[in-house]
This record gives C-alpha cells, structure tokens and sequence, in this order.
C-alpha cells in the first residue's frame, strides 16, 4: 500500500487539450459554485443529504464539505502540472466519498435541488461516476496513471 501510495504522489503531468481545459475549468467552476452553496443559499438541501450514519453534526459537516469543494474547485482552475492530476485524484476520491449521500437523497426520498421524483434522483446516481471520469480525465490524472502503469 505505502508503495501504491508513493507511485501516486508520483504521476506525472500531461498536456492538456483545449477540450479538457474546458471540461477542467467548468467542473472546477461548478465545485467552487456548490460550495458557496454549501456555506450559504442551499446550506439546508445538503444537511438533508447527509446520511444519519455520519458521526458528526450535519450541518458541521455541509460546512466542512463547502470548503473542500471550494478549495478544490480553486485548485482545479489555477494549479498546474503534477498539482493539477493531483487534484483530479483528489477530486474523484472527494466525488466518491460524498456519494453515499446522493445514495441517501435517493433511498429517503429527500427532494432538493429540483431532484423531486426518484427518476430524477436516480439519475443523479448515474451521473455521480460520470463526475469521477471527468475530473479524472480534464485534469490529465486518468492519462498520468496509465502511464505510469504500464511502466
């Protein structure tokens, strides 16, 4: 595992196209657009995500949650190279921790953010892997790796 770990800390930076620039800039506008929601106007839809099996106060954890998304939008906009497939990792690791929470609005019924009818929160589940390959993928984390795979 130590190994694996240091193998990641190494990926190597690629370049970019034009497109996945795009796709990197949206996706980290979006990150910083959610997490000013996080820490203001929606700050209620996201504490009734989070799912009751988490050992901390719900609202403590919309807050924290906020940051990191803002953060990591922030460095998904201005971070270069290494950093910027780092942050990709770091990203898709951050879209799969929250998923139990999409799991949660699904399976409670829980209506926000215009995800009224379970069609539309499931749909939302399909979409949450599609989020993971795009940030692999705009930041260059997904070539990087296979790079260093097949070494």
């Amino acid at each position: 595992m130590q190994r694996n770990l240091h193998q990641l800390a190494q990926l190597p930076a690629t370049k970019n196209t034009p497109l996945q620039d795009v796709a990197r800039c949206l996706l980290g506008s979006f990150m910083v657009a959610a997490g000013t929601g996080h820490l203001t106007f929606v700050r209620q839809d996201f504490q009734a995500q989070v799912p009751d099996f988490v050992p901390m106060d719900k609202d403590t954890v919309v807050l924290l949650s906020g940051v990191v998304e803002i953060g990591l939008g922030l460095a998904l906009l201005f971070l270069k190279g290494k950093n910027r497939v780092r942050m990709g990792l770091g990203l898709a690791a951050f879209y799969v921790a929250i998923f139990p929470g999409n799991i949660h609005q699904y399976t409670h019924h829980i209506s926000a953010f215009n995800l009224d009818t379970d069609g539309k929160r499931l749909a939302r589940l399909f979409g949450q892997p599609v989020l993971v390959g795009v940030a692999l993928w705009s930041t260059g984390a997904w070539k990087s790796w296979r790079k260093l795979a097949n070494k």
